[in-house]
């Protein structure tokens, strides 16, 4: 396993690889990504353990859709099956992935305890219970104030899992260990991931404009309404499509269909 340094401009690179192999087949990652949003949904409405079990399969589902993407530039065409790939990939690798998973889990969760010192868990029941999301909610100073320290707290927190799910199935490294490596290679190419960052943050912005504009002008709130949605969960699914390319310019993935060890 090597640690590459990549310019800051391949952040950009990043973004175009991530659209482009969208678009190459876009039925199969339109289907995988809605998959995704399923398992975590359905998991979410578990009674008590909801809220941490579908915390708990994101990386997984995270490197599910990374395979997927590492197929498609292969020429395969990435059935619904991937997402289960890090369950398919031997125990130790699978008890290694639950790990980094709950780890993940007790992390957001620390982030989310956090805020209920600004504004006393009203963000934290939104966001994990489904609470109602008022205005009178949203325009509160101590709610908005959650959402910024939530933002800051999460910042680390996805660094250091950002490349972890791909370190322990291709490269078997420990759960611990591969967040060390991912926050170390996050910040030797920040530069790299602020463009990636601002690149997604300009594409969400241009569509979602365009996307109102014409729909305003066609059909007015209620046509705005009903593509704003499925506009954004398919620009989503091509950020996630995307992910794969930071990760592989970072580390070196190994060829499509093998595995190496560290």
């Amino acid at each position: 396993m090597k640690l590459n340094v990549v310019p800051a401009k391949q952040g950009l690179v990043w973004v175009k690889l991530g659209i482009k192999t969208f678009w190459r087949q876009p039925l199969a990652f339109t289907g995988l990504f809605f998959l995704f949003m399923a398992w975590v949904s359905l998991l979410s409405m578990v009674p008590v353990l909801g809220a941490f079990m579908a915390l708990l399969i994101l990386p997984a589902a995270t490197l599910g859709l990374m395979v997927g993407t590492e197929q498609a530039t292969a020429g395969k065409f990435p059935m619904p099956t991937v997402l289960l790939i890090a369950f398919r990939a031997g125990q130790q690798r699978m008890k290694a992935m639950l790990v980094l998973g709950g780890l993940y889990a007790l992390s957001f969760l620390a982030v989310m305890a956090l805020t209920t010192l600004v504004d006393g868990g009203n963000f934290a029941k939104v966001y994990l219970a489904n609470a109602p999301l008022t205005p009178e909610v949203v325009e509160a100073a101590d709610f908005q104030m959650a959402i910024w320290l939530s933002t800051l707290l999460y910042i680390p927190m996805s660094m250091m899992f950002w490349h972890a799910p791909a370190l322990v199935h291709w490269y078997g490294i420990p759960p611990v260990k591969s967040m060390f490596f991912s926050a170390v290679a996050c910040w030797r190419n920040l530069g790299a991931f602020a463009v990636y960052l601002l690149a997604w943050a300009g594409v969400f912005v241009a569509c979602a404009a365009i996307i109102l504009t014409i729909s305003s002008a066609l059909g007015g709130s209620e046509l705005t309404a009903a593509v704003l949605m499925p506009g954004a969960l398919l620009m989503s699914a091509m950020f996630f499509t995307s992910v794969y390319f930071s990760v592989k310019d970072c580390f070196e993935l190994p060829s499509p269909g093998s595995e190496t060890q560290a």
